[in-house]
């Protein structure tokens, strides 16, 4: 059978056996009108308020949103928002829309006008937090210890957090505090949040909350802050969303996970010899960094020793500088594994995403489908794939020639958006 994989802004057409696992979304209609859905929970929120109730004339504002790297409706959630607070008596120039880079890069002019839509890059000021500028830092206090957030954040009157929930490979989902920690948060602060401790414990994988140190850090964090507001989205896989939720943090950040769960989770019956799976195309496949994210839910469902093929365009190659000097520092990911178990080890920058990585290439077998070269592809520790149908020939033929069967074969193509789970 035929199958059409995300890639970049195009896709890919691969033939797979027709007895193949076709894993995808559970299927979910699209609200009909995506701007008055969002408008309706906004006035009618989970155990808040209307925001209109909590504006208040003259205070200042700061809006925290995701950056080009998350698909997040932007240009939709905003304007019900900004309307509000202008309605309400907060000037425009007291309004800060904050761009949630964690330790991103910063987003250039056409990517803001791509996730913010021109009217508002025209009209709002817009800042990029910066994780390495600690002069845009302040402290805040916790019972743990200061944490060094945005200081626009933290001064402004009115504090809003937004973004998309989908599972997350060691936070269990995004959304909801993560608009703070990370997004907004120190450097130290996002890698003691990342330690390597953290991402090596049990609980810290998808669609995990309770028990998981990473997500409960992040929601602890963000709600020491006190939050004014909540607006997250839940999306399908054509990006259309599926559930809008508003309101008091944690209670529509709870909501806004059940449906995403609802969406996300799949049983599957065993474990796959190749399991072929997409990070959804643009702009969540840009890097390999971030694709990272669909080679690990495919070892959800990979048997141990099997092969994964991921097929990602990494248009910006293997990521930031950092990531890639960790990633190819030593020969083979068990090593890098050994290394981040070992009690001497102290995290450095995006060396969870590293850590991930080498877990799962550790394990399995990891393919990749790109537009990078061959050297680059093999610098990663990864196999180069050059042609996607190709390399599925020629993994199922290696399966037939040592195990004399068929290969078991399961394909992924919204990455993270299908999360398989063993059935008991």
């Amino acid at each position: 059978m035929k199958v059409t994989l995300p890639y970049g802004e195009a896709a890919i057409e691969a033939t797979v056996p027709d007895d193949a696992t076709l894993l995808l979304p559970t299927p979910t209609a699209p609200v009909t009108d995506p701007d008055a859905a969002v408008l309706a929970v906004i006035l009618d929120p989970i155990d808040s308020p209307p925001l209109a109730k909590l504006v208040r004339a003259g205070e200042k504002a700061c809006i925290a949103v995701s950056d080009v790297t998350r698909p997040v409706p932007n240009a939709t959630i905003l304007p019900p928002i900004l309307d509000i607070l202008e309605r309400g008596g907060i000037a425009r120039d007291d309004i800060t829309i904050l761009v949630g880079t964690g330790l991103h890069r910063g987003s250039r002019d056409d990517e803001r006008r791509r996730f913010l839509g021109e009217a508002i890059l025209s009209s709002y000021r817009i800042v990029d937090h910066d994780a390495k500028d600690a002069s845009t830092h302040a402290p805040f206090a916790t019972p743990s210890g200061n944490v060094m957030l945005n200081r626009a954040y933290l001064d402004a009157d009115l504090k809003i957090l937004t973004g998309f929930v989908e599972p997350h490979l060691f936070a269990g989902y995004s959304g909801g505090g993560k608009a703070v920690l990370p997004a907004i948060a120190s450097a130290a602060d996002i890698m003691a949040n990342h330690d390597a401790r953290m991402v090596g414990h049990p609980k810290a994988t998808w669609c995990t909350t309770h028990g998981n140190p990473i997500f409960e850090a992040m929601r602890d964090t963000a709600l020491k802050t006190q939050p004014s507001f909540l607006v997250n989205v839940t999306l399908d896989e054509n990006k259309r969303i599926t559930g809008v939720f508003a309101g008091e943090m944690a209670a529509a950040h709870d909501a806004a996970i059940a449906q995403a769960a609802k969406q996300a989770i799949q049983p599957i019956p065993h474990l796959y010899d190749i399991v072929v799976v997409t990070n959804m195309g643009y702009p969540a496949d840009l890097n390999l960094y971030q694709s990272v994210k669909a080679m690990s839910v495919a070892a959800q469902a990979c048997a141990p020793g099997g092969s994964i093929l991921l097929v990602a365009e990494c248009r910006e190659g293997l990521g930031g500088d950092e990531y890639v000097a960790l990633m190819q520092s030593a020969e083979s990911p068990q090593a890098l594994v050994d290394r981040f178990e070992s009690s001497e080890h102290r995290t450095l920058h995006d060396q969870w995403q590293v850590q991930v990585q080498a877990m799962v290439q550790a394990r399995c077998d990891v393919w990749l489908h790109s537009s990078m070269t061959r050297e680059v592809t093999e610098s990663a520790h990864l196999r180069w794939s050059e042609n996607v149908d190709a390399t599925i020939s020629a993994l199922r033929g290696a399966i037939e020639m040592e195990h004399n069967r068929e290969a078991t074969i399961c394909v992924m193509p919204y990455g993270q958006l299908t999360v398989p789970q063993l059935r008991s």
